[in-house]
């Protein structure tokens, strides 16, 4: 059975526990031709985060060699609520340059950054933290911006500070306008909301994507196993006009290594048979 490869792509987090090559390779054999490429540390470290020029070149030549196109570099440049010194704010500013490099030389549309830190308890109040969230992303896309890629942070993201849709309503005010969004609906569902829900709100600041299925306090189900209404979520998308990709991130905890290729591309064919009604 084939899928929709122009809309439905596959984050190499999905493949996050074979090298790059070796994912790249799996993704495009189950007939993908897209690619979220994650960057992730403790969750898929196929950009290192120690980066250097030289980690920047290995990396773009794997990926540009894989055929596949780039649809957003998924990465981290540190926990943006905590305050930060001279000497640290250098080192996130040069993380964040080195991430440009490298979405340049792989034709990345966008880098994804978090919205805080692996936590939702704030660090001075949930006012200064978010506000110190957004400034530090109006200055990624300051960057992102003079070379030609757009900035796109994950809102409401389960584990982190702005973790459901409360505190996303809260958070996307007061940021940036060139800041677009990326819609996770697992990160939706597993705090208690909606794909619909989230759209009826923040449909204007809707750059991307995530899929992967989940139910209330938890995120990690492969499709079909949550409790994600996939075919509510599409016509919401539908409806709201989004016409672009579905990025697979199929972190799973309920898939053998050895089948998590195979069920990306079940997952295609699913999310691909839903697309008609958009």
């Amino acid at each position: 059975m084939s899928f929709n490869a122009d809309r439905v792509i596959c984050s190499t987090i999905t493949l996050r526990h074979l090298p790059l090559p070796e994912a790249l390779a799996g993704i495009a054999e189950q007939g993908f031709s897209g690619i979220d490429l994650g960057a992730l540390p403790g969750v898929c470290n196929h950009v290192p985060f120690v980066l250097d020029e030289d980690a920047v070149e290995v990396v773009a030549a794997q990926v540009r060699a894989s055929g596949l196109a780039v649809r957003s570099i998924n990465a981290d440049i540190g926990d943006l609520n905590l305050p930060i010194d001279a000497a640290g704010q250098a080192g996130r500013d040069r993380h964040m340059a080195l991430l440009l490099d490298l979405a340049v030389a792989i034709g990345s549309t966008a880098i994804v950054l978090p919205n805080g830190a692996q936590s939702a308890e704030p660090v001075d109040s949930l006012d200064a933290d978010i506000d110190r969230v957004a400034a530090q992303l109006a200055r990624a896309a300051d960057a992102s911006e003079a070379r030609g890629i757009e900035l796109w942070v994950e809102a409401p993201h389960f584990h982190r500070l702005v973790n459901d849709l409360g505190r996303t309503a809260a958070f996307l005010p007061r940021l940036d306008p060139r800041i677009g969004v990326v819609l996770d609906v697992s990160h939706i569902v597993a705090s208690g909301g909606t794909p619909r829900e989230f759209l009826a709100a923040h449909t204007e600041r809707t750059r991307h994507v995530h899929l992967r299925d989940a139910e209330p306090g938890y995120i990690n189900h492969s499709i079909g196993r949550g409790r994600v209404d996939f075919v509510d979520a599409i016509a919401a998308l539908g409806e709201a006009g989004y016409r672009g990709a579905l990025s697979l991130e199929l972190e799973t905890r309920d898939t053998e290594d050895a089948d998590r290729a195979r069920v990306a591309r079940e997952a295609a064919e699913f999310i691909s048979g839903l697309l008609p009604t958009l």
